[in-house]
């Protein structure tokens, strides 16, 4: 059975997933290679941070900030930056139809992303973002 953690890191790859249906979604991709005709999505396992405890019974209160990173060409109709934004607004309105993440979390948000262009010698430009994913959930023991 998988831990929380893994619960949820799988659960905002879904989402994300879902969100663009054309994209290629991963998680903790070491180095791409290229990026696909319908942008590829990388989501880092991130940082679940120090927890707050509770006691009786005991709680482990994580805000786990996800990393998540995005990269697009421009499409026949769309400059780089109108594609990449949006995909933002894609994940964003997938984030606030599920906040809950079907229950598994108590929270889920977005921060703002930051974004700049990718340049490659004899190839065509693309345009990179990337925010974080701030998922607050509890759990009864921090290895599970």
């Amino acid at each position: 059975m998988p831990s929380k953690r893994e619960t949820v890191l799988g659960a905002v790859k879904s989402l994300v997933a879902a969100a663009l249906p054309g994209a290629e979604v991963k998680r903790n991709l070491a180095k791409p290679e290229r990026i696909p005709p319908g942008g590829l999505v990388v989501i880092r396992d991130g940082d679940p941070g120090e927890p707050d405890v509770t006691l009786s019974p005991v709680s482990y209160l994580y805000t786990h900030r996800i990393p998540v990173e995005i990269a697009a060409f421009e499409s026949a109709t769309l400059t780089r930056e109108q594609v990449v934004d949006e995909m933002l607004a894609a994940i964003g309105a997938a984030i606030i139809a599920n906040r809950r993440l079907g229950g598994l979390v108590d929270w889920i948000e977005a921060e703002a992303p930051t974004s700049e262009d990718i340049e490659t010698t004899g190839s065509q430009a693309g345009r990179f973002a990337d925010f974080v994913i701030v998922a607050t959930y509890a759990t009864a023991d921090p290895l599970n």
